[in-house]
């Protein structure tokens, strides 16, 4: 992917999909309203609808007070929320968005591209899973990726919520997260995963968390 050191935006659903900007500036305006660097042509999309600063050596997704709303890894961003590297940006629930970030552009590590033994495998540079061999068809979502990958690099031990919470939407401090909605996405990752194989992969440790089983089978 080349990038001139600088992360951009990705447009992955809505009328631009495909398309992609470079954030040159430190505030990158999102909108319908002309004056913005980023032009939504959606009708949900306020003139005005949010902005990306450079601040304290990071990025920071604002909502400015949009009418329908921006959500950040499916939690409403309410004032404002810092970002990494692939998250997702939803404007208004019409349009997604990806933050690539400049480190994306550093060298493949060891760490990326998982050997371990055990029946499944991530390739973190590329977000995919592997069972048995077979990459998971779509891929998954961010969220479930995150959650995953959490489980895989506890390498057996149990992730309590908190810990879910803190890998899965980084900056909420849980504020919009229930049990439920841990619950519902855990949920969501055992049916991808059994889309290529029927073995539980994810085992819930009750009153503790989740831990991830890659023991060879």
């Amino acid at each position: 992917m080349i990038m001139d050191e600088k992360p951009v935006l990705i447009v992955r659903e809505g009328q631009l999909a495909g398309e992609r900007w470079t954030l040159d500036a430190e505030e990158f305006l999102i909108g319908r309203g002309s004056e913005c660097q980023l032009v939504l042509p959606e009708r949900q999309v306020s003139r005005h609808h949010a902005k990306i600063t450079y601040e304290n050596g990071g990025y920071r997704l604002y909502d400015l007070d949009s009418k329908n709303g921006t959500h950040l890894n499916g939690v409403q961003v309410k004032g404002s929320a810092s970002l990494r590297d692939g998250d997702e940006i939803q404007i208004a629930l019409a349009v997604k968005l990806l933050f690539v970030g400049s480190d994306a552009t550093m060298p493949l590590t060891v760490e990326e591209v998982s050997d371990r033994p055990g029946n499944l495998s991530l390739d973190k540079r590329q977000r995919a899973v592997r069972v048995n061999g077979r990459e998971l068809d779509p891929p998954l979502s961010l969220s479930q990726f995150r959650l995953l990958e959490t489980l895989y690099d506890a390498n057996s031990a149990v992730v309590d919520r908190d810990a879910i919470i803190d890998a899965v939407w980084p900056g909420t401090e849980g504020i919009g997260v229930s049990e439920q909605a841990i619950d519902a996405l855990v949920r969501r990752l055992r049916d991808r995963l059994a889309e290529l194989d029927s073995y539980e992969y994810i085992v819930t440790v009750r009153g503790h968390g989740f831990r991830l089983d890659n023991e060879p089978h």
